[in-house]
């Protein structure tokens, strides 16, 4: 589950060695091979629900490829895996690229016909974590529709300053002992606003986002491995939903909803000292650097590992440039581009080998007061304990956060806003 829809992504120094050949043949409309020109010039497409990053990336293909255009549009995370659905039910307006999200990827496994197989377009599966590739995995394993970006190592973001004023450590080791675990984190956040001198300033952000990161450790999520919707009877869902209600009940929560302007002036406000935060959320600190000059920096996550976010790249069969599509789907998800995409960007890869590479592991970020951010993310991806996913994970995930938010909001007590989120994920699983 995840998802900021505001996301942004990384470009290296590429060889021209890393010119892929485009092959001779292609996919048409209806899946079936047709003749394709590989120095014909063709325009591609790519849906995605976000900023990818890509922007920069897709400049230098196209230099590398002169006869190749690169059009990229955008939806909202709900309506772009709706639209996507619908054309492959039609079987056709689909685009040549087609990304899907983590939490909705389950969801696309009984049409995986449908989408190119990479595993017969010269892929190797083993470039990514098995994590990362079991859920873009037709259901018997045999093929590979969906190429893995990045994946959503977490830390703890905090406020070096806002820290210091109110007598809690801010040497990075420190704070990860201090906020070992969730229960831990929970009771340093008692003792912040105990002994911040600045009463406006919450301890967390968002519950919404609180809770996203706390059921992100847990074995079993919101399915279990035969693909059942688990929420009301799995005692970690609703363990996950009372702590974070009992903090938000103490006061924790600046009580904002994440990926809205409100959000953003929250950073640049000051109004909380810590955000759990995937590796994708980089950019929004970068984009919204706190007014009176604060630090932020990074500890680990309260837990250990865990994954908050990520996504894939697919090529539906009807597309009229499969061939292409499918270079330019390897190309951008190759070790190359994902090392930059996380060294420039902040999107941590999902091809584990990088994890061991110097210009991953020993990076460091300036924003986070040259936190080695590396050596975090990839320690949370060891760490990762792969929870079954299913086909609404999103949506349930949604659901939950908007029910803690109504808390936040008092609109609502726990135990009625755990009753409401119930009814509205029945309703979304049918």
């Amino acid at each position: 589950m995840r998802t900021s829809t505001n996301r942004t992504r990384r470009l290296s120094a590429l060889a021209a060695a890393l010119t892929l050949p485009l092959l001779a043949t292609a996919c048409s409309s209806s899946g079936g091979p047709a003749a394709e020109d590989p120095n014909a010039k063709i325009t591609l497409t790519v849906n995605l629900f976000s900023d990818f990053g890509y922007a920069d990336l897709y400049k230098r293909y196209q230099d590398l490829h002169p006869n190749i255009t690169i059009k990229e549009n955008r939806a909202d995370l709900g309506a772009h895996h709706q639209n996507l659905r619908a054309h492959l039910l039609a079987g056709s307006g689909a685009a040549d690229i087609e990304g899907i999200e983590i939490g909705q990827v389950a969801g696309f496994k009984p049409q995986a016909d449908k989408f190119v197989d990479f595993l017969t377009k010269g892929v190797d599966r083993n470039q990514w974590v098995p994590s990362k590739t079991a859920p873009a995995s037709s259901q018997d394993g045999s093929a590979l529709f969906g190429l893995g970006t990045d994946m959503g190592g977490m830390a703890l973001c905090y406020r070096t300053d806002l820290f210091k004023a109110a007598g809690l450590p801010t040497d990075r080791d420190q704070v990860s002992a201090l906020v070992a675990d969730w229960p831990a984190y929970s009771a340093a956040g008692k003792q912040f606003l105990a002994n911040s001198p600045n009463k406006n300033v919450r301890w967390f952000d968002s519950a919404g986002n609180l809770f996203s990161a706390v059921i992100a450790q847990a074995p079993v999520g919101f399915y279990d491995e035969s693909g059942k919707t688990v929420v009301e009877s799995n005692p970690a869902v609703k363990a996950a939903f009372d702590s974070v209600a009992a903090a938000v009940k103490d006061g924790q929560s600046a009580g904002i909803q994440a990926f809205t302007p409100a959000w953003d002036t929250g950073f640049q406000q000051s109004q909380f000292a810590t955000v759990a935060c995937p590796a994708w959320m980089s950019y929004q600190f970068k984009a919204n650097p706190p007014a009176d000059g604060g630090k932020w920096d990074l500890a680990r996550i309260p837990g250990g590992g865990g994954n908050w976010g990520g996504s894939y790249l697919t090529v539906p069969k009807q597309s009229k440039h499969a061939t292409a599509a499918v270079e330019l789907a390897k190309w951008l998800t190759a070790p190359e581009q994902e090392s930059w995409l996380f060294t420039e960007k902040g999107y941590f890869p999902s091809d584990q080998a990088l994890w061991t590479k110097p210009e991953v592991a020993g990076h460091t970020d300036p924003l986070f007061n040259g936190a080695p951010t590396g050596k975090i993310f990839s320690q949370s991806a060891k760490d990762l304990k792969p929870q079954p996913l299913g086909a609404h994970g999103a949506e349930i995930g949604t659901a939950l956060g908007n029910a803690l938010t109504s808390v936040e909001q008092g609109k609502a007590d726990a135990a009625g806003a755990w009753k409401k989120a119930l009814a509205d994920i029945a309703n979304i699983t049918g």
